[in-house]
């Protein structure tokens, strides 16, 4: 498809600049049922450092990790009670069926029942701004319904995007998920290595795949031997370490090559904190965890400050 029927927005705060790709059930560039449809990323440029490319080979807008940059996605409501053929909510996507009595998995396509409403407040092509607001609306039958908003803002005269959030519960059942961020950063190109390095403000204890031979946990740090070679990945549940209060909720991707880094934090504490990598891409995922009886409201807060050789 070529790129100019994707449907998308550029903003851009004199300092970074970035475009998003955004929601569209026919032509947009992300049409997959795992990821929240309002984090497509297509590129974020800061002093001559690219931040976000497409890390991923082979592209299909419904394959569930066709997405890039700050990805996040919410663990499914009503999944576990639904009967094969019934519906389960992802908020950000829209009310799924279930195929069998398999176990969710989030590579795994599944037939979307209604897409909801989504309504986008975005600058017109060959406009630019600095936000961008998205909203989606579901009501389920089954008593789940909210109205999700998600604005992503860069910040006046500072290198910072925030990922701002509010889930409401329209519904007549207590919303209870976690929704976390993938993190698919593309440091300027380089593949990960012992150029990349991931930081943290606590002791970091690791285990897994890759972990103790390719990725090491040394310190508040996660450093690699090696390159990782095409088609490998490393691969941790949970890394250890991090407490119970927002301040843990800071975590540092930085290419030592060409200085590039970005800075992650948030308004709340970490519930998990997944690690992924391939040969592209390094991802610490913070999972945050939500609850919104009905009727109330919840928000959350995820900050990126960009910056070159430990500087903004």
């Amino acid at each position: 498809m070529p790129l100019a029927e994707w449907p998308q927005a550029g903003l851009s705060n004199g300092i970074i600049q970035t475009t998003l790709y955004l929601p569209d059930t026919s032509q947009g560039y992300y049409q997959g049922t795992r990821f929240d449809w309002s984090g497509a990323f297509k590129n974020l440029d800061y002093k001559g450092h690219r931040y976000v490319d497409q890390w991923f080979e082979n592209y299909n807008p419904k394959t569930h990790d066709a997405i890039n940059g700050p990805a996040e996605e919410f663990t499914p409501l009503g999944y576990a009670d639904a009967k094969p053929g019934d519906t389960f909510v992802k908020i950000g996507v829209g009310l799924l069926r279930k195929p069998n009595d398999n176990p969710y998995a989030f590579a795994t396509y599944y037939d979307v029942a209604d897409y909801g409403i989504w309504t986008v407040k975005a600058p017109k092509p060959g406009q630019t701004a600095s936000s961008v607001e998205f909203r989606h609306e579901l009501t389920d039958a089954g008593g789940y319904g909210y109205q999700y908003t998600k604005t992503v803002r860069l910040i006046k005269g500072k290198p910072q995007m925030v990922l701002e959030h509010r889930l409401k519960n329209t519904g007549k059942k207590t919303i209870e998920t976690s929704v976390y961020d993938h993190n698919f950063f593309v440091l300027d190109k380089q593949p990960t290595g012992p150029e990349i390095a991931i930081r943290f403000p606590f002791s970091v204890k690791a285990e897994g795949m890759g972990f103790g031979t390719i990725i090491h946990a040394q310190g508040n740090s996660l450093t690699y031997s090696r390159d990782l070679a095409p088609k490998e990945n490393v691969y941790s549940a949970g890394l250890q370490g991090f407490g119970a209060t927002p301040t843990d909720y800071d975590i540092r991707i930085e290419n030592l090559k060409t200085g590039a880094g970005v800075h992650l934090t948030a308004d709340q504490p970490i519930e998990k904190l997944v690690f992924w990598a391939c040969h592209t891409t390094s991802c610490p995922e913070p999972y945050i965890r939500l609850k919104a009886a009905p009727g109330q409201e919840v928000t959350w807060k995820i900050a990126y400050e960009y910056y070159q050789n430990g500087k903004p």
